[in-house]
């Protein structure tokens, strides 16, 4: 059985195998490479370009992927079953490269976003209720659900809602832990997010999270626009669900007197995500929105790259461009206690990619981390943060997360990303409210399936597209995103529910 096309994907000319970009059946005759498969391809699964034997190094990307785990045949499906990172080579580094130039003709150079009192700048104009504790949790919920009901907020175009910041942690921690110092910059982190306009902080009153000892910690002050109060000493939760609303509702007109004015791109704070990633994230949508992040650093802006257990064997390409050797001191520093952190906890870094990356092609984390980098663009790292500090450097940073995207976006929100670009395969669909998140998916196929959720198509890339004209069209949308035009998720009233702080410490 023969095809005419080859249906299939090579990345580089150092590669052992190539990507099926369709379901390929078995005894099909790749005339080009001169191969027959020797079983159905998967869609997005790779294919064995040549003979290789039990331990051999296997390379996508050019890269190391991991090793042969027995013989394999010219035209073999490789994937988990016959491939293992246990006696991989140890990855050789390859030379720095020069970066290339970078075209910004064209494009705009401003949107229309919130100046704030501290000089930071919001895509996103939001009233935040912030719980301490759990137990203040439900109280924030139904003040949200308030203002949410009723078109009580049709009177305030200017604002973008009312949102709660609760979470299941703020007692029971080792106030003196490493946890505990997280939990704090997280929930302040936010809070204070330049998308956020004012602040209304609600505790129970007994917690070891207190209210009073974050502002003390800030040095806030209370204004009209940044209160807290205590459940216990208002009377009760009917009566704090009162004061709340009456806190809020002075707010309101002071919120919607801050409007948009023209800004520079370089005011913007990309954050860079990816979920629900398959054997496309690498080849389209990632790279794609890593031209977009080149483009936006290029112009003056910043980048955030996360997901620290999914940047892990590929690493060593970031240490590469890293600005100054401290840099890269710290990044290696993080991946060693990512590997101290997990062995801990009986877990093991190499335990990624998770059953959907490998449905759709990912076999080993080097594969999936390879791909994943690549939303980094080519820009030299300017600094490492750990989960939550405020990013204070321009151009592309990365901030320490674990790659669990709830926790993670949490973590660069609290950084201070005010918009995200948010890659995916599977078809992730989740918002991450205040934070307006455009959803990319890397293939048509679920683009088509799923277009409720997703705002760019990077598929073309696949079908011929330059990965540069759709990296141009991503910092667009970008651009008009931070002006005011809604995401998918936006329109679809998604992002109340995925605030995740990261429980470090046990709780006793």
């Amino acid at each position: 059985m023969t095809t005419p096309n080859p249906k299939v994907l090579i990345l580089s000319e150092n590669d052992d195998v190539a990507v099926a970009i369709c379901d390929i059946a078995k005894d099909i005759t790749l005339h080009e490479l001169k191969i027959t498969t020797q079983k159905s391809i998967p869609r997005g699964h790779k294919i064995a370009l040549r003979g290789l034997k039990d331990g051999d190094d296997v390379r996508k990307y050019g890269q190391i992927i991991g090793s042969a785990a027995t013989e394999i045949a010219p035209g073999d499906h490789i994937h988990d079953h016959n491939l293992t990172l246990e006696v991989a080579t140890v990855r050789t580094k390859p030379s720095p490269k020069t970066r290339t130039a970078i075209d910004t003709a064209g494009l705009p150079k401003e949107f229309l976003g919130y100046r704030r009192a501290n000089g930071l700048t919001g895509t996103r104009n939001y009233i935040a209720l912030l719980s301490t504790v759990n137990c203040s949790a439900t109280v924030c919920k139904k003040v949200t659900e308030h203002f949410q009901s009723s078109n009580r907020l049709d009177a305030y175009p200017h604002l973008d809602g009312v949102i709660a910041f609760t979470h299941g942690l703020g007692c029971a921690n080792n106030p003196k832990g490493n946890g505990f110092d997280i939990l704090q910059r997280t929930l302040m982190g936010c809070a204070l997010n330049p998308n956020v306009a004012a602040v209304l902080v609600i505790g129970l009153g007994c917690e070891t999270n207190q209210a009073q000892f974050l502002f003390e910690r800030y040095g806030l002050s209370e204004t009209d626009c940044l209160r807290f109060f205590n459940i216990q000493d208002a009377g009760g939760t009917k009566a704090s669900i009162r004061k709340a609303i009456d806190y809020i509702n002075i707010m309101l007109p002071q919120v919607n007197n801050i409007q948009r004015q023209k800004l520079p791109v370089s005011e913007l704070r990309l954050a860079l995500q990816c979920g629900g990633s398959d054997a496309y994230s690498g080849i389209t949508a990632n790279p794609a929105l890593g031209h977009a992040s080149d483009l936006l650093v290029e112009l003056g802006g910043t980048a955030i790259l996360s997901e620290t257990p999914e940047i892990y064997g590929a690493e060593h390409l970031l240490m590469l461009r890293a600005a100054t050797p401290e840099v890269a001191v710290k990044l290696k520093a993080r991946i060693s206690w990512w590997k101290d952190y997990a062995s801990k906890n009986n877990a093991d870094l190499d335990n990624n990619p998770s059953y959907g990356n490998k449905l759709g092609g990912l076999s080993t984390i080097y594969e999936k981390s390879l791909g994943a980098v690549a939303k980094a663009g080519q820009s030299p790292l300017n600094a490492v943060y750990e989960f939550g500090e405020p990013v204070t450097e321009r151009g592309l940073v990365f901030v320490d997360t674990p790659g669990y995207d709830p926790i993670c976006s949490t973590g660069q929100i609290a950084a201070g990303a005010n918009i995200m670009c948010f890659t995916t395969g599977r078809g992730s669909v989740s918002g991450f409210k205040p934070v307006p998140t455009l959803k990319l998916a890397t293939n048509t196929l679920m683009y088509e399936h799923m277009q409720d959720d997703m705002d760019i198509n990077c598929g073309e890339i696949v079908e011929g597209e330059r990965i540069e004209k759709i990296g141009r069209r991503i910092f667009e949308y970008i651009v008009a995103t931070a002006s005011g035009s809604r995401t998918a998720s936006e329109r679809n009233g998604f992002g109340d529910h995925e605030f995740v702080p990261w429980q470090l410490d046990a709780l006793l």
